[in-house]
């Protein structure tokens, strides 16, 4: 339920992609303004299915020239310059994320742990997971592309089928999963030896890990559950040291969470809500100093996901549905905020009025900072498209 780069060339992203060509009978359009922001929007995809990675999983190379996606048959690439899609890996995987260092895409293909060169092809296998882990979450790639990291479930296939079962037996809902405490732990894969060290051996269930892009030996990890429920973010040493809760509830029924690392990795940002469903918040915990940040976000602005440009000076958010836990109020846009004194100023770039949020559009910043990527069904299908931060002129 991951983007973190600390410099990106500005000009390897085009400011203007090329002129697109007519958009075929019955396919979402390729390009058009939004006339209700201003803002110009473009497919990036052309296969229905298409589907940027989760709002912190890394998905573009060190030049911010390639953007990896998801589809039906497998990872591809887009080029940001031209378009160009190419499929890399064939086959359902999971656990994509795109190296900061090199151009490698990481991967899990069931316990097999592989990178493929995004430019060769070439793809190798760097560990087998032993066969008592299963499950967890995605896998993390750190700042320096030595180490990986995930957690998994402990134990037999029984184990994770209970979970699965739990899960879909209580219509995805997370108190049923979180009620079994099942033994879980986290891990590191040394990247180049292959070596897995596992550590922080818990009943909780461990979730969202995430890589600092600055520390190489920093991870960041969630309790997964109910918001309500938990105590949702955590930080822990690579060799499992120096375990520390980033926020402690104030009041009841305070939650907070979807977490992310800015992209220098200075910054842990996270939704912020005193309590739950009445005070909005994007609120941030700088890593070294314990400083913390605390932005109001108006009700009709706030959103199931936020990310950050490259720089930090601006938010990007993806609104939320009318089911959300904003309900009712919330908008159904993809927003950029600027920050203010004590609160986020909201922009609405593109309309969203048509997308089913049980899909959820998990925004991220192009490298150069210059558009915004989401995907979306607000046309039928889902597709990865793109908005730019400008006004169109």
């Amino acid at each position: 339920m991951r983007k973190w780069l600390v410099l990106f060339a500005a000009t390897c992203f085009a400011a203007t992609w090329p002129a697109s060509q007519s958009t075929p009978p019955g396919e979402p359009p390729r390009e058009w303004i939004d006339p209700a922001t201003g803002h110009r929007v473009v497919r990036l995809s052309r296969e229905a299915g298409t589907a940027s990675l989760y709002f912190h999983q890394n998905p573009y190379t060190a030049k911010g020239d390639i953007f990896v996606v998801t589809t039906p048959t497998g990872v591809s690439t887009i080029n940001l310059k031209t378009r160009e899609i190419r499929q890399v890996v064939e086959g359902r995987v999971s656990g994509i994320i795109v190296g900061r260092k090199t151009r490698r895409v990481f991967y899990r293909r069931e316990n097999s742990v592989l990178a493929t060169d995004l430019d060769t092809g070439n793809t190798r296998e760097i560990a087998k997971l032993p066969a008592n882990l299963r499950g967890g979450s995605g896998l993390a790639v750190n700042a320096d592309e030595t180490l990986l990291a995930g957690s998994a479930v402990v134990g037999s296939q029984s184990a994770e089928e209970r979970a699965r079962q739990a899960y879909a037996a209580s219509g995805g809902g997370l108190a049923a999963r979180l009620a079994l405490r099942l033994p879980m732990v986290l891990f590191v894969i040394n990247i180049g030896t292959g070596e897995v060290t596992t550590f922080h051996h818990a009943t909780d269930w461990l979730n969202h890990v995430q890589m600092s892009p600055r520390d190489p030996n920093l991870i960041m990890f969630c309790h997964e559950g109910p918001w309500h429920l938990v105590d949702r973010i955590w930080t822990i040493r690579a060799d499992g040291s120096n375990l520390k809760k980033i926020h402690s509830r104030t009041m009841d029924m305070e939650i907070w969470g979807h977490e992310f690392f800015s992209q220098d990795g200075r910054v842990i940002w996270y939704d912020l809500q005193t309590p739950r469903g009445k005070e909005f918040w994007l609120a941030g915990y700088e890593v070294n100093t314990g400083r913390q940040y605390k932005y109001r976000v108006e009700r009709q602005h706030w959103s199931v996901h936020y990310n950050a440009s490259p720089d930090g000076k601006l938010f990007a958010g993806d609104g939320g549905g009318p089911n959300s836990v904003a309900a009712p109020g919330n908008g159904q846009w993809i927003y950029l905020f600027r920050t203010r004194v004590d609160h986020l100023e909201a922009e609405r770039l593109v309309n969203l009025e048509k997308h089913d949020y049980h899909l959820e559009p998990n925004v991220s910043f192009t490298p150069d900072g210059k558009w915004i990527v989401f995907r979306s069904n607000m046309h039928g299908p889902t597709h990865v498209y793109a908005v730019e931060v400008q006004k169109a002129k």
